[in-house]
């Protein structure tokens, strides 16, 4: 495949992921959980239960998407810098493997908050509980994926940056998402509240600018394989891999 095939089709499955992420993320299990009350919470899985259904569907088809994100560009960027592309892939594969656990705790949550088997064997207290347990452990488990969200952007806006596919700024927007992601983990796990702050959105939007446009980048303009043989104002010489 050409260079223009490879970032396209690395922008389709990148836009599949962030749709698939943001729906699950965003709609199904938005408003499930009602902060202190257990039973409310349970009430809402039940509730919503084909909706959050479709959101383990659609986290699965995330998880799925984001390794074809990742191999894909490794396979576009690796000629540019080698160490830069396999650290991303590296970031991503331990990102899926903590999605993968927490979407597990997502299942359990539906599982036990929907199973008339769980309420007559634990009684329908003791089940309602552990689905909220279950949904918080998913919680967890997406904040701390979070770290990894952000990581792999820093060796991928290197790599985009040194690359002369993409205009410069994609790569440093990159690695600003990536200190977004990393700070907006920090301040969730050291302020009580944090999420439902005004603070939360304004430090993720650096990281959803930048994805979004590296995103229509993709699509729209694809990668140059010209500009890459283009010389180097610094050194007079086409970029090497590193």
């Amino acid at each position: 495949m050409s260079s223009n095939q490879l970032a396209r089709v690395a922008g389709g499955l990148y836009l599949i992921l962030a749709i698939c992420g943001g729906f699950a993320q965003l709609v199904a299990r938005s408003g499930v959980k009602v902060t202190g009350d257990v039973a409310a919470t349970a009430d809402n899985i039940r509730t919503s239960s084909t909706l959050v259904t479709i959101g383990f569907v659609a986290d699965a088809v995330n998880i799925l998407f984001f390794i074809g994100v990742a191999l894909v560009l490794y396979v576009l960027l690796s000629p540019i810098s080698r160490w830069a592309s396999a650290t991303f892939v590296v970031f991503v594969a331990i990102a899926v493997a903590i999605m993968g656990s927490a979407l597990a705790a997502h299942a359990g949550a539906l599982m036990l908050a929907t199973d008339p088997a769980y309420t007559t064997s634990l009684g329908a207290a003791t089940a309602d509980a552990l689905a909220a347990l279950f949904l918080d452990l998913h919680g967890f488990g997406y904040l701390v994926a979070e770290i990894f969200f952000g990581l792999w952007l820093a060796p991928l806006g290197y790599a985009v940056y040194r690359s002369g596919y993409f205009p410069r700024v994609l790569g440093i927007g990159l690695v600003v998402g990536a200190v977004s992601y990393v700070a907006s983990f920090t301040a969730t796990v050291l302020t009580p509240g944090f999420l439902e702050s005004d603070l939360a959105l304004l430090l993720a939007l650096p990281a959803a600018l930048a994805e979004v446009s590296f995103i229509l980048w993709l699509l729209i303009k694809g990668a140059d394989v010209r500009l890459r043989l283009q010389t180097s104002p610094a050194t007079g010489r086409a970029p090497a891999a590193a």
